[in-house]
């Protein structure tokens, strides 16, 4: 019953302190703190418990108003000011896979949106204004994501 451990890379940035361990039957797990998707999805794609503000607790989506998405999506860092690294001109944050997908921003119990930042907002907390907890692309009007790390489940 040997297990294996490896980091994996979220960002070309930094490495996440992220560890993925394999069991003896093969099967892959995540630890960390990190929320197993299959826990919160319903068997029809959909968020089984209400979706809530890390910070302030404040509802973003009520249960069944979301379907389970995986897309490759970077959204800079929640933890300090957005700034532009000096030497390389990256951003600092996270791409990340796990996703909430909502098609109509009125499906939202509680969001707000930054200015444009290109062709995309990013979602933050309208009460808090913690964030960004999501990303939506201007070009695309029914694609509103709230990534599952940003966010509290209950």
């Amino acid at each position: 019953m040997k297990s294996e451990a490896y980091r994996v890379k979220r960002n070309s940035a930094r490495t996440v302190s992220a560890f993925y361990t394999m069991d003896s039957s093969n099967q892959c797990s995540r630890s960390e703190g990190y929320v197993d998707p299959s826990s919160l999805v319903s068997e029809d794609g959909k968020n089984t418990k209400s979706v809530v503000c890390q910070r302030c607790g404040s509802k973003v989506l009520c249960p069944g108003m979301a379907v389970f998405a995986e897309k490759e999506l970077f959204l800079p860092s929640m933890r300090k000011k957005n700034t532009i690294n000096q030497s390389d001109g990256t951003l600092d944050g996270d791409t990340l896979t796990a996703h909430w997908l909502v098609d109509d921003m009125y499906t939202f119990e509680n969001v707000g949106f930054t200015k444009d930042v290109g062709n995309v907002k990013y979602l933050i907390c309208a009460d808090c204004e913690i964030g960004p907890i999501g990303w939506h692309n201007l070009d695309d009007k029914k694609s509103f994501y709230v990534a599952l790390d940003r966010v509290n489940h209950e």
